[in-house]
């Protein structure tokens, strides 16, 4: 196992791409009525929701300003959760917050961990991702 810890930063940097590139979608559904969805008046928290996913995501995905906006969105989603789904029902899988929680776990990481690798944060040498390099559990 020793040899798959060598891939945590881009592993990292992967989860971070694909996590903001399917938030920006969630955005640009709120923000422009495409992918399905119904459009947001801009003025109101779907649409300021909208707002945060999809510059929010696009951030992300470029790993810029990575940890400060992954707190952002996190928040969000934390709010989103409260808000819309937990009066639904107190079990995720019931009340459809699933992904929102999956969301806040993400985003939450990669606030702690930083943004991994093909990120504008560490070529500007801005940032560093803190995923060790050394397995975490001693090897025998």
């Amino acid at each position: 196992m020793e040899s798959l810890s060598r891939y945590g930063h881009t592993i990292l940097g992967i989860l971070r791409i694909v996590a903001g590139l399917l938030f920006m979608q969630h955005g640009v559904q709120k923000l422009f009525g495409w992918l399905g969805g119904p459009q947001a008046e801009l003025m109101s928290l779907l649409g300021l929701a909208g707002v945060f996913e999809m510059f929010g995501g696009l951030l992300i995905v470029l790993g810029l300003l990575t940890r400060p906006v992954a707190i952002v969105l996190a928040g969000e989603m934390l709010v989103a959760y409260f808000m819309a789904h937990l009066p639904q029902g107190f079990w995720p899988l019931q009340n459809g917050g699933e992904l929102a929680l999956l969301y806040l776990v993400i985003f939450l990481y990669l606030a702690t961990a930083g943004p991994g690798r093909f990120a504008i944060d560490g070529a500007r040498g801005k940032e560093s991702a803190v995923v060790d390099a050394e397995p975490v559990a001693p090897t025998t």
